[in-house]
């Protein structure tokens, strides 16, 4: 399965977990595998090249110089060469132009053009891991899970991912029609979107219930991991003290790991947060959260779904493990591989995958993804309306008064959040609510017993 490139920034890769940094001063360089003198690996035994293998790479060459139907220049095809050779590795390594390469730290810093796909190749095809919150393709409903078979009226059948990303990109009001494929439909669809530049919110939050906040984190880039502290003191501030929280992951395709390792550092102040194995010292990190603790340890559920990939896994994974947070949805991407972007000359780089990252217990969340703790598969759910003709004890004419009796409904505190975004629209969200404030009227018996003793 193809990893979340973005249709949005470029032709090559929107940012995941494991492109450390596009700043190698910046960047740790036991993550990053980057060497200051743009040296592939600092090994100093140097593998011979396969003569028999280079000589049959010379007449390849050689025989598409002279007889292929038209005349391509020399660099051209040692360019085709390179791309295809990362391409053949894995579904996330990939050569980087000098364009590229600028559209990718571009991307990372959270404003891009396009339509707001990302996507990854599954048996020929284009297929969607999850359109970017509040663009053009989440406006128009593509759906993670979407199969792109036409750009165009072209189809995209084995076409190159680099391609079909570029064809999807544009100037900004210029429209694209795509074709799509989805499971739940017997018959084509076809869409036609507009571009525009993408700006895209990693973080929003609000709040569902007073005492209850919903903090969303769709991507993970530069400044997320201070976003979301941000928005925890903002909560905090405006609503008192929190009584649950619902971190929202689903749809999110991954970004910067530094994001990810700071976010969970929001929520927990010691302890294993990730770490990363390679081939090379080089490759190998490891990651602890720091001893404050923005979240005041509200009780938290973190919501998933297939669509959750690379760093939103970190994160996922790292929660789960060190016990913090109940994961609820459905199994996750199962991105687990970190990519490290390793300069060459003539201002290209590559993109290439240098190691697997770990949950604190050890898990390899590669092609297995994080299960969560209680599967809520996604789904519609209405709200029955009372019937006429039920009534109860403070109904009937002459009952006895209860100690304490007001008017119905009185009470009841009044979601900030109304029926038909939360319980009609999202039920996993709704589930997640559920729960918290389950866990809060235990916790709160649970202190009154004690205060009692």
């Amino acid at each position: 399965m193809g990893a979340a490139f973005s249709a949005a920034a470029q032709p090559v890769v929107e940012p995941e977990a494991g492109i450390i940094d596009l700043d190698a001063s910046d960047a740790p360089p036991e993550v990053t595998g980057v060497d200051s003198t743009n040296n592939i690996s600092s090994d100093s035994r140097v593998r011979p090249l396969p003569i028999e293998e280079v000589r049959l790479f010379a007449e390849a060459l050689e025989a598409i110089r002279t007889a292929y139907v038209s005349d391509i220049d020399d660099r051209t095809l040692i360019d085709y060469a390179i791309r295809g050779m990362l391409a053949g590795l894995d579904p996330h390594s990939a050569y980087l132009s000098a364009d590229d390469y600028d559209n990718l730290q571009e991307s990372t810093e959270g404003e891009f053009g396009g339509l707001g796909i990302e996507v990854g190749e599954e048996d020929g095809y284009i297929k969607v891991i999850t359109p970017v919150d509040d663009t053009p393709a989440a406006r128009a409903g593509v759906m993670p899970g979407d199969l792109i078979v036409e750009i165009n009226g072209r189809p995209v059948r084995d076409m190159l991912i680099n391609d079909a990303v570029e064809m999807l990109r544009g100037e900004p009001g210029s429209d694209v029609d795509i074709t799509l494929m989805r499971n739940t439909e017997s018959e084509p669809i076809d869409v036609t979107l507009t571009r525009e530049v993408i700006s895209a919110t990693s973080v929003r939050h609000r709040m569902l219930e007073p005492g209850f906040g919903y903090l969303r984190i769709a991507q993970f880039r530069t400044n997320t991991g201070r976003d979301v502290v941000d928005a925890l003191n903002e909560m905090k501030e405006s609503n008192g003290t929190l009584n649950g929280l619902v971190l929202d992951l689903r749809n999110n395709p991954g970004g910067i790991l530094q994001s990810s390792v700071q976010v969970v550092d929001a929520f927990i102040s010691s302890g294993q947060i990730v770490y990363t194995e390679g081939r090379f010292d080089d490759s190998d990190g490891n990651f602890f959260a720091t001893s404050a603790d923005p979240s005041d340890g509200v009780p938290l559920v973190v919501l998933i779904n297939t669509g959750s990939a690379s760093a939103a896994e970190i994160v996922a994974g790292a929660l789960q493990d060190q016990g913090r947070a109940v994961i609820m949805g459905t199994r996750s991407f199962g991105k687990g591989s970190v990519q490290s972007v390793l300069p060459l000359n003539n201002e290209r780089a590559l993109k290439l995958t240098t190691s697997l990252y770990f949950t604190p217990s050890g898990r390899s969340i590669q092609a297995q993804g994080i299960e969560p703790d209680i599967v809520v598969d996604e789904a519609l759910v209405t709200r029955q309306m009372p019937r006429r003709g039920i009534y109860s004890e403070r109904d009937l004419e002459g009952h006895l008064p209860g100690s304490d009796e007001s008017e119905p409904g009185n009470n009841a505190p009044t979601p900030i959040t109304s029926s038909e975004q939360i319980v009609v629209s999202d039920y996993q969200l709704n589930e997640a609510l559920t729960l918290l404030k389950g866990w809060h009227i235990m916790e709160s018996g649970r202190q009154r017993r004690q205060s009692e003793e």
